[in-house]
């Protein structure tokens, strides 16, 4: 049972960032929350409010027409009050522009550390590991000044 709670509070992240719907992403979170992005993003890992990583999020990705998130293969382990989840995930960013070449994907396994709190899972770290990016490498940019 615990290990369909955490899946779901991660699907909870992505699917919320894709239907816009804040509220749902930020739900899955614990108040801080460890992120490391640094195998797509550079730089260093780092402890986030939840409520920055929503601000980010919600003031980027919506500048795409649509985005996609597939997440699978999920491997979960609990312990006690803790768990730690593996999974894969494929982002599909879609913004036509007159390159024609309008979609970026980014293909990544996760891992993700979440505790029971309150009668529910939350996300306290995830860490994103870069497999491969596709399509237009350009378009981040290209949605920063359309």
């Amino acid at each position: 049972m615990h290990k369909l709670e955490i899946i779901e509070t991660i699907q909870n992240i992505f699917i919320g960032a894709d239907e816009k719907n804040w509220k749902q992403s930020r739900s899955a979170f614990a108040d801080k929350v460890y992120l490391d992005y640094t195998s797509m993003a550079g730089g260093d890992p780092l402890v986030l409010n939840a409520d920055q990583i929503i601000e980010s999020w919600s003031s980027f990705l919506p500048k795409f027409k649509a985005t996609h998130h597939q997440l699978g293969n999920f491997m979960v382990n609990v312990e006690d009050e803790k768990a730690n989840a593996f999974f894969y995930g494929t982002a599909t960013h879609y913004f036509p522009n007159t390159s024609g070449k309008n979609i970026w994907t980014v293909v990544a396994t996760y891992n993700a550390s979440l505790v029971h709190e309150n009668d529910s899972w939350k996300v306290i770290s995830l860490r994103m590991n870069l497999k491969y990016q596709d399509g237009n490498l350009d378009l981040p940019k290209i949605v920063q000044n359309p």
